[in-house]
């Protein structure tokens, strides 16, 4: 009979479960034993019902152990049942939020009775419930490649540039006004997308990303960098039995037409400019093993810089120029590996990534007089550069008995190399001049972390350690030739190195009405630059440090639509080695970018209330955000005596602030269209400050208090037609703003593209078009030392694009 009644309620779960399979949600798990005894209890029945109406969502039994899961369950009040024949039966009230995948009840032991009755099982109520597609936590947005139809087939900067709360600034993405921005692959800092800055985000296909998470205040599990956020680039992998994937190919073109011509004797612009994206993703799963492979091919051919500058000096002096950069670009992207499910408890991934990024510039740069009669100068330039990037990942992970409870242990080694040539010729009115120069920088990284998560009742515990080991030895050759202008002096060898061992833990609580997180990371931070003694200014330098970056979250559910938070953090933005590079860069001949090793961090704290109302079919989420940094890192533009040449150094400029409002609202109006409309409001503020640029010799600079109030917009259009035919229009504006030493103009820009699927749903073709109206025109003002200079850069952000992937 007890073997009866045990089969007819494992169906009976079997049966509920299908019905709820494709309601995501949250893993309940637990143990339980005899109150007398102690001894786990196989084969009790557990039972999840709603608190309210006691209706039935879900059960199951216990295993040989006395352990238990009900997986797949939503948030909101419920009470669990727990019973087996010839105990007494017992009830308790559950409250699931959504802060924690898993939640682990504390222990249950159930009472046995003398006299046993027979146990009835009661009616089971199935019921079905809609899906909520909006997420509760207000940390974390989450945004799909595949639904940004207008930038599909390009880069993952380009698709960054419709998301909510992002804009793009000189090659850099921007939160908030802000790019101080750590950028993660897979959770994870990579040579790809740098060490700390960011960089290499406008070449990496856009096709190999599934989705972007953008995280305005990280908790202590994140490393420390990026005042401003993080964002977390997840590229695509598939887990399907047997073998399957997609391939995918996009054709594009942009430069359509010449938007301002030519200064006189130069090279012609590009026009009409291909971009071609070939894609491949294999996936082959059999039993415990799964391998997957991800190729992805970029080439493209850009108007990369076209811009026009009108220098004014103190003394008079008017010089007008233009930079025209001509870019063929190629970057390879493959990464393959396996999952290795060794028991129902262990699994090991390893995987490894090869990158490649050629890059051939040929460049153009005039300079005139004031009234254009004269040409002073022409520099033409062809720029060689190879960047390689190789990742091997290893990860192993413990699943203890409780669902959700997790060892993470991973070791990750990166080696990039940067290997670039640059060659010159330099036109005068009386004389020729060529010269070149060679960089050779390897960088390597180790990284091993080990991350422990605990579920608990009320949500969960997380703690662990990182250990980063990172060097970068670079060598700078200049090769003068007749008649040169480069600082042969200033060349030779550097090398950076960087130690930092950090620990974190982070404690999530929640009940039905609020919700906190408190975390804590330690970080102890060694950087040490050793440089050529042999160079005219700079010399090796270290400094080292360990600090506290606390992070604090408390948030109130008013109700079921309504939920406020508030946050705290503390970040850091260090120096990378690229900032404090002691060689003068040439890629603009009379505006010489050099860096400074004597920077130092940026501490900065940030506090933010926030605020989402959802309703059935949409939500306003809306952020209150207030930033204060010291040590704030800038570049310093000025010129020595006797000399029209600028030299930009990155600064320490003391202290600065950004506040803002951020507000999302999305709505769905019908089955056919919805929008969403972000705006984001927001005053930065650079108190004033004095510094001093050593290099070529040394010059000080004071600047007064700046402040302005800037902000964006975005309205996103997206429409759902019958067939399978989709549609989405962009339209972005940015209002001005200060830059270091001066302002940036406003810029608007609108996007267009469709797609359709074909072929029973495994195909898709899509159209796109980037800044439809061609209004994207970067223009800056610079007060510099000495000289002041206003600037309108005319570059390619006009591209069309064809696609077609298929899945198999």
């Amino acid at each position: 009979m007890y073997k009866i009644r045990l089969l007819l309620f494992v169906i009976t779960i079997l049966c509920s479960s299908m019905a709820y399979a494709q309601v995501a949600g949250i893993t309940i798990s637990g143990l339980i034993k005899n109150k007398t005894n102690k001894l786990a209890l196989s084969y009790a029945n557990i039972l999840l019902k709603t608190e309210i109406d006691t209706v039935f969502v879900g059960g199951t039994i216990t295993n040989e152990e006395g352990r238990f899961s009900l997986a797949r369950i939503k948030p909101g009040n419920y009470q669990l049942e727990f019973s087996l024949s010839g105990f007494r039966k017992q009830r308790q009230s559950l409250f699931v939020g959504s802060l924690s995948d898993f939640l682990e009840i504390p222990l249950v032991e159930l009472e046995q009775i003398k006299d046993e009755k027979e146990t009835k099982i009661d009616e089971v109520v199935l019921t079905s419930t809609k899906k909520n597609e909006i997420s509760n936590q207000l940390d974390k947005k989450t945004y799909s490649v595949a639904d940004n139809i207008s930038q599909s087939g390009g880069s993952v900067l380009q698709s960054m540039q419709n998301l909510p709360g992002v804009t793009v600034q000189d090659g850099k993405v921007q939160l908030r006004g802000n790019d101080k921005v750590t950028v993660l692959i897979n959770g994870k800092q990579t040579a790809l997308t740098g060490f700390g800055s960011q960089t290499g985000l406008d070449n990496i296909p856009a096709s190999s990303i599934d989705r972007i998470e953008i995280i305005n205040n990280p908790s202590s599990k994140y490393d420390a960098n990026g005042n401003a956020g993080i964002i977390n680039v997840i590229m695509k992998k598939n887990k399907q039995n047997g073998w399957n994937g997609k391939i995918g190919f996009t054709y594009g073109t942009g430069s359509l037409w010449e938007r301002k011509e030519n200064l006189p004797t130069i090279r012609p612009q590009y026009t009409f400019t291909p971009k071609i994206n070939p894609s491949l993703s294999l996936n082959y799963r059999k039993n415990k093993v799964n391998l997957f492979l991800q190729a992805d091919n970029l080439y493209t051919q850009t108007l990369n810089k076209n811009e026009f500058v009108t220098r004014t000096y103190d003394d008079g002096t008017v010089i007008n120029s233009q930079l025209k950069r001509n870019r063929n670009t190629n970057f390879l992207t493959t990464k393959a590996g396996l999952d290795w499910n060794i028991d129902s408890q262990n699994s090991l991934t390893v995987s490894g990534m090869y990158g490649s990024e050629k890059i051939i510039d040929r460049g153009d740069q005039p300079f005139f007089n004031g009234d254009m009669s004269q040409r002073r100068r022409l520099w033409q330039f062809l720029e060689d550069e190879l960047k390689t990037t190789i990742m091997g990942t290893a990860s192993y992970q413990h699943k203890f008995k409780e669902a959700g409870h997790l060892l993470n242990v991973g070791f990750n080694y990166t080696f990039h190399r940067e290997d670039e040539k640059y060659f010159y010729d330099n036109y005068l009115p009386t004389s020729t001049g060529t010269d070149a120069f060679k960089l050779l920088s390897d960088e390597q990284v180790y990284d091993f972390n080990v991350d422990y998560i605990k579920p608990l009742k009320y949500g969960r515990l997380e703690t662990g350690i990182k250990l980063r080991n990172r060097s970068i030895p670079t060598n700078m050759n200049f090769i003068p030739g007749a008649n040169s202008v480069l600082d042969v002096n200033a060349g030779g060898w550097a090398t950076y190195k960087e130690l930092i061992p950090a620990a974190y833990a982070n404690y999530i609580f929640e009940t039905p009405k609020w919700e906190a997180e408190l975390g804590v990371r330690l970080e102890y931070v060694k950087i040490q630059y050793d440089v050529n003694p042999n160079h005219p200014t700079y010399k090796s330098d270290s400094y080292n440090y360990t600090q506290p970056f606390p992070n604090l979250r408390f948030a109130y559910k008013l109700n079921d639509r309504n939920k406020f938070s508030i946050f705290y953090n503390r970040r850091v933005d260090r120096p990378n080695e690229v900032d404090i590079r002691i060689f003068p860069k040439y890629d603009d001949a009379e505006i010489i970018k050099v860096g400074n090793p004597e920077l130092r961090p940026q501490f900065t704290n940030s506090v933010e209330l926030g605020h989402k109302y959802n309703w059935d079919n949409g939500y306003l989420y809306s952020a209150l955000y207030h930033r204060f940094s010291n040590g704030t890192i800038t570049r310093i533009s000025s010129i020595v005596p006797k000399s029209t040449l600028v030299y930009a150094v990155f600064q320490n400029a003391g202290k600065s602030y950004n506040s803002g409002l951020e507000m999302i609202l999305n709505q769905k109006i019908s089955k056919l269209y919805s929008f969403n409309i972000n705006g984001n409001l927001y005053r930065n503020q650079i108190d004033a400050f004095s510094v001093t640029n050593l290099y070529p010799t040394p010059n000080s600079f004071s600047a007064e208090m700046q402040k302005a109030i800037s902000g964006n917009v975005k309205f996103n259009n997206i429409f759902k037609f019958s067939n399978g035919f989709d549609a989405q229009l962009t339209a972005v504006y940015l209002a001005p703003d200060i830059i270091p030493q001066g302002k940036i103009g406003s810029r608007f820009s609108m996007d267009l593209g469709v797609k359709k699927s074909i072929q029973n749903g495994k195909g898709e073709l899509f159209f796109n078009a980037t800044d439809l109206l061609n209004t994207m025109v970067i223009k800056k003002q610079i007060q510099g030392i000495g000289f002041r200079y206003t600037s309108d850069d005319y570059y390619e952000t006009q591209v069309i694009r064809l696609g077609y992937s298929y899945k198999f």
